[in-house]
């Protein structure tokens, strides 16, 4: 099968389009044909060597974002059929054989029936930036009336979790950079902070006097820190990109929590019925053919990314 893999960590030129063994469906796995393959900021991380700790081979395909047909069934699968369209968070224990490659093997239980109403390349920008907004609101403990902000609301992270606010009921604001004023209000911010020129606190206190209830980050660094000064006390803080200084945390009154996103089917399905209601839309920002891998690598290194990007194959 076609691939863009790389046999050590380094730059954008470890990564090749090479042809690999075509992967098997075992026990309790589905072996998806990948139509689409979405870009993720950990994506580059990998390659860099960033995440070395997790246990690993070469040669790796990168990757965790799948969306495509059923090719194959691993014993005891019974909830796919064949040519079913689905979609997946391909992240696995073991760093290897990844989505960036014309097939791969996921577990069932990670896999979801795709959104009738979206494209290949839609449904595929959807597992990991949605699981991890999801994920990180259930953090929050945000519902009905509760205010939230969230930083770097026009990224993946961001512009998903913004949309999942609406829909339990929150009220949020949002920073992002000028260009993207318009479009984080469009996801559902009640309130748009330009991170370049607004000071953070003036904008919140202006609007919710007593400060917000929680801060979804997905950014980190300054922002992040700044972001304690506009909670309630008691307020919460999850992160899903950096850390706090504990002594920070506990002489601010605050709770903070940093997360890591997990596969869910059952998420999956549940994102999948809110896009068939209209209300959770991904916003692609460029579609890349599989060969541009590493280009797409660097545009998401870059930053800047208004939602997300995704390779077709």
């Amino acid at each position: 099968m076609k691939a863009v893999a790389m046999n050590a960590f380094g730059g954008p030129e470890v990564l090749a389009l090479t042809d690999l063994p075509r992967p098997k469906a075992d026990r309790g796995e589905l072996l998806i044909r990948t139509l689409a393959a979405g870009v993720n900021p950990d994506d580059w991380r990998v390659r860099e060597g960033r995440l070395a700790a997790i246990p690993h081979g070469f040669p790796l395909i990168p990757g965790w974002d799948v969306a495509g047909v059923v090719d194959e069934l691993g014993e005891g699968c019974q909830r796919f059929r064949k040519g079913d369209r689905v979609f997946a968070y391909a992240r696995k224990p073991h760093l290897q054989w990844g989505t960036y490659a014309e097939y791969v093997a996921v577990a069932e239980r990670h896999v979801a029936l795709m959104p009738p109403s979206l494209l290949f390349e839609e449904a595929a920008a959807i597992p990991c930036a949605a699981l991890t907004a999801h994920q990180a609101l259930a953090r929050t403990g945000v519902g009905t009336g509760a205010t939230l902000l969230v930083l770097n609301g026009s990224g993946g992270v961001g512009h998903f979790a913004l949309q999942l606010a609406k829909i339990a009921g929150a009220r949020t604001l949002a920073t992002a950079g000028a260009q993207n004023q318009e479009f984080v209000m469009s996801q559902g911010a009640e309130v748009a902070i330009d991170y370049t020129r607004d000071d953070l606190a003036s904008v919140v206190s202006a609007r919710f006097p007593g400060g917000v209830d929680a801060v979804l980050d997905a950014i980190g660094g300054e922002p992040l820190a700044g972001a304690l000064a506009v909670l309630k006390p008691g307020g919460v803080i999850v992160s899903v990109v950096d850390t706090l200084d504990a002594e920070t945390v506990r002489l601010s009154g605050v709770r903070f929590e940093r997360i890591h996103s997990t596969p869910s089917g059952e998420q999956l399905a549940a994102f999948a019925a809110h896009a068939g209601r209209k209300k959770l839309r991904p916003h692609v920002q460029t579609i890349f053919p599989l060969a541009s891998a590493a280009e797409a690598q660097e545009v998401s290194r870059a930053g800047h990314v208004r939602g997300k990007l995704v390779l077709a194959l």
